[in-house]
């Protein structure tokens, strides 16, 4: 309820004043009474007032030296509307009053009708201010936590240097031990979620984060990073994604940071856990501390590389799966080290894949989109998903070179048999005789001559036998009977 102050030294007015408004606004104020300025100031400097209505002549201190002591003790603070009640021989002194931002006045004897209106006016431009100050409070306060978020963002982002004494201060009020988490959610088809949309995720599981959280931000990459005094808020948000079975959301927590020099380092472990996820399919949440040590890890399988590379275009396909799960050590899995993974990952794309469009060029646009997307496994959540994706990849790249070889020695065996016809066309010639001259199947070779010249085998005997007439009769031959002979028809008809 707005607090009212009524100060006049006429008791009826006092108690008229209170009666009206209270009928008329019920449970809208609390108001207090006073019969001079002076006891109307102490009540103000004691309880305050949002609103006061004063009378100018009184005794003790008047309306306009009340005022002013009320302007000396809120200068810079909000102060109360004041309405001020006067006659019409004081109009002229009550003007004095509008230097101290009286907001209307009221002539004696004081009509109902004009007090509730100045009333309402009063109470709507105190909630606009309100609004306006609410508005402008929460725009700065976003501000703040923009621009803090956007400096934690560059400090955990940029190189192990010193922090500037700035960073020091606005980071000061953190609280030690601290556990930095870094949070992603990916979809079935692979994409990942906003991190906009991972902070609403996780408030709908545990409420506003501010309330387990000191600091808030995302990394350049992306994803949600939250810093924490306990661990134990983590595990509660992780506890009820699985509770919920929200399977997309993946958390990696770091050790104890202890000062703010470990901020960086506490994150990079904590992104490093998260990746570790990779390896976990039934796991939501890693701690650093659980998986950054004692990793299996394997030299380089670079001859089984050269291998691979060299089974690919063949029919050696299960050959190719098993040597797949040999250079990705796949019997060891959960206790690889991830960095011998992302080097495999890496060598595959350079020494196999590569190495294979380099050789035969580049392949249909369906592959290379797959191979964009292979290219990198975290574009997966688990690595069941990444190594089938890279095992289909490699299957489709193996049909691609047998079809790329395919159309070499189809080309060269088109190649012969259009020799052989330059060089026999004058001869009884069928389709019959220059297949078995290539060594192919009839039929097929029916499919694949029309496919290279675009045209059936007879009519592309007939234009050869058709050419090298032209040819005679350019060089003076006359009898088309010859020349027909010459060039392989039966008669000169043809």
């Amino acid at each position: 309820m707005k607090k009212l102050l009524i100060i006049d030294d006429e008791k009826n007015i006092r108690y008229g004043l209170k009666t009206m408004i209270e009928r008329e606004f019920p449970s809208v104020y609390t108001i207090t009474m006073a019969s001079n300025g002076a006891e109307g100031f102490e009540i103000f400097k004691t309880e305050g007032a949002d609103i006061i209505i004063t009378d100018i002549r009184m005794p003790v201190m008047d309306g306009i030296t009340l005022l002013e002591q009320i302007s000396k003790l809120t200068s810079g603070e909000k102060s109360p509307a004041v309405l001020i009640l006067s006659g019409y021989d004081d109009f002229e002194y009550a003007k004095s009053a509008i230097r101290y931002r009286v907001k209307d006045y009221l002539l004696k004897p004081i009509r109902r009708d004009e007090l509730f209106e100045i009333l309402k006016n009063i109470d709507k431009e105190q909630e606009e201010q309100d609004l306006s100050a609410r508005q402008l409070e929460q725009e700065t306060e976003h501000f703040r936590r923009e621009l803090r978020s956007s400096r934690l963002r560059g400090l955990l982002m940029q190189q192990e240097v010193p922090l500037e004494r700035e960073q020091q201060e606005w980071l000061s009020d953190l609280q030690a031990p601290f556990t930095v988490g870094v949070l992603n959610y990916y979809y079935n088809d692979g994409t990942r979620m906003k991190s906009g949309d991972v902070q609403g995720l996780a408030e709908r599981l545990i409420g506003p984060l501010e309330k387990f959280f000191s600091e808030i931000t995302t990394d350049w990459d992306g994803k949600l990073v939250l810093i924490g005094s306990r661990k134990q808020d983590f595990i509660e948000l992780s506890r009820q994604a699985e509770a919920k079975e929200i399977k997309g959301l993946s958390i990696g927590i770091s050790s104890e940071g202890g000062s703010l020099e470990d901020l960086r380092s506490c994150y990079k472990e904590a992104c490093r856990a998260l990746q570790y996820t990779f390896l976990y399919p039934q796991v939501s949440l890693l701690d650093y501390g659980d998986v950054g040590q004692g990793r299996s890890n394997f030299p380089l399988p670079k001859e089984e590389l050269r291998k691979l590379l060299n089974m690919l275009g063949t029919e050696r396909e299960k050959e190719m799966k098993h040597l797949l799960s040999v250079i990705f050590q796949t019997e060891h899995l959960k206790e690889l080290d991830l960095a011998y993974l992302e080097s495999v990952g890496q060598n595959v794309n350079e020494l196999v894949l590569d190495e294979v469009f380099r050789v035969h060029g580049e392949a249909s646009v369906e592959v290379l989109k797959l191979y964009r997307t292979v290219g990198n496994m975290y574009n997966y959540r688990h690595f069941h998903e990444y190594y089938r994706a890279l095992e289909n990849l490699l299957l489709s790249v193996n049909e691609y070179i047998v079809g790329v070889r395919s159309a070499h020695t189809e080309h060269a065996d088109m190649e012969e048999a259009l020799s052989y016809i330059e060089a026999n066309y004058a001869r009884p010639l069928n389709m019959a005789m220059v297949s078995n001259h290539v060594s192919l199947n009839y039929s097929y070779f029916s499919e694949a001559f029309k496919a290279y010249t675009g045209e059936n085998f007879v009519i592309y005997l007939k234009k050869v036998r058709i050419r090298h007439a032209k040819e005679l009769l350019a060089k003076g031959c006359s009898k088309l009977a010859t020349v027909s002979e010459e060039v392989g028809f039966e008669n000169s008809k043809q």
